[in-house]
């Protein structure tokens, strides 16, 4: 038996779905559809506007320039994340800031973030890794940026199905929150992104900026500079389907986790990451362990996949940036992400547990 890494569960719901549409005349382009899959998301988050986009990179860069930053301006970014994060504020020409992440959670350390705070600061991407929240609490950073008279902007991306404990789904705190559909998400589009804001002024200079700044669809009147970065009806028909599943999925992983957590916890060369069932969901199931090649190459001798986690951007050849970041470095040496699919049965994961346990004893 394989077991992979991850895997995207899609079913016949889906494809149905599709077919329908493509016999219906419909247009393929953003209009109905996506205007319900849209509005299914905000009701899912609680948020009062949802913009759907091409993917998670373009919609942190939307949200930047939606908040006015700036080429030139400096975006604090954490150095333990995808390097979407940092590559979405590089892209329109405005400079990342590598700071490093707590050990516990792997979200951004706010003593760090202010100490890397400047005259250029004028935004803080606030990842929510593995749909964790800081454990320093949501509220220091929104106290953070509004000391410094900054932007806080949510990268939410792997955090669909996870709130804060004062109830409010993550994105929804910052100026602006934009998550991820891509295909390892907990339901996805294939690619796709959305971001979801309750500032009104904020989600209309989204829409603008994402259809060529048109006034509005179907004219060619444009009142500012935009770009073409618009959804498809057919990724939303898709959407609306996984979107029914979506809490089913919520509360498998988070079993995933529980039975990963009991089935490895006595042994001593694997570290599990801090992680609130109550209120947020892991998208990966992801360790810290040791002599982690040699656990890889065993682990693929039996058909089990694994995917080392990110590492420190600030090292990567992209940047090469100095710095010294500890907790993102050793992520980057020990960090494994172990199966972690929706549809992972429990069967399964004991044949990665018991797999583990060989190899450590």
């Amino acid at each position: 038996m394989t077991i992979p890494q991850m895997e995207p569960w899609l079913g016949e719901e889906e494809a149905t779905a599709v077919n329908d549409y493509m016999r219906s005349g419909g247009w393929l382009m953003e209009h109905d559809k996506s205007r319900q899959f849209e509005s299914l998301i905000a009701d899912y988050t609680g948020a009062s506007h949802c913009i759907v986009t091409v993917n998670g990179t373009v919609s942190l860069t939307l949200a930047a320039l939606a908040c006015d930053v700036k080429a030139g301006d400096e975006v604090i970014v954490p150095n333990y994340t995808m390097i979407a994060t940092a590559n979405s504020a590089y892209l329109f020409g405005a400079s990342p800031v590598f700071v490093d992440v707590e050990p516990e959670t792997l979200c951004l350390d706010i003593n760090k973030a202010e100490a890397a705070v400047t005259t250029k600061t004028r935004a803080i991407m606030l990842v929510t890794a593995n749909g964790r929240y800081p454990k320093a609490g949501v509220e220091a950073f929104v106290d953070l940026a509004d000391r410094h008279g900054l932007v806080l902007i949510e990268d939410a991306a792997q955090s669909l199905g996870s709130r804060y404990p004062d109830g409010r789904h993550m994105g929804r705190v910052g100026k602006v929150g934009s998550f991820s559909f891509s295909v390892p998400r907990v339901i996805t589009t294939g690619q796709g992104g959305y971001l979801i804001t309750d500032d009104g002024e904020v989600a209309e200079r989204l829409r603008k900026l994402k259809d060529f700044g048109r006034i509005a669809g179907g004219n060619d009147t444009h009142q500012s500079v935009g770009y073409n970065f618009k959804f498809t009806d057919l990724q939303a028909c898709v959407g609306i389907e996984q979107m029914k599943k979506l809490q089913q999925r919520v509360e498998r992983k988070k079993q995933i986790l529980l039975r990963y957590r009991q089935a490895l916890g006595a042994i001593e060369s694997v570290t599990f990451f801090e992680q609130d069932l109550v209120n947020t969901t892991p998208w990966f199931i992801d360790i810290l362990c040791e002599r982690r090649a040699d656990l890889q190459g065993h682990l693929k001798k039996v058909g089990i996949g694994s995917r080392v986690m990110y590492p420190p951007i600030n090292r990567q050849e992209a940047y090469q940036r100095a710095g010294h970041h500890p907790v993102s470095e050793l992520v980057g040496m020990k960090g494994l992400w172990l199966p972690s699919s929706s549809q992972l049965t429990d069967q399964q994961i004991e044949m990665v547990c018991d797999s583990i346990a060989e190899f450590y004893n």
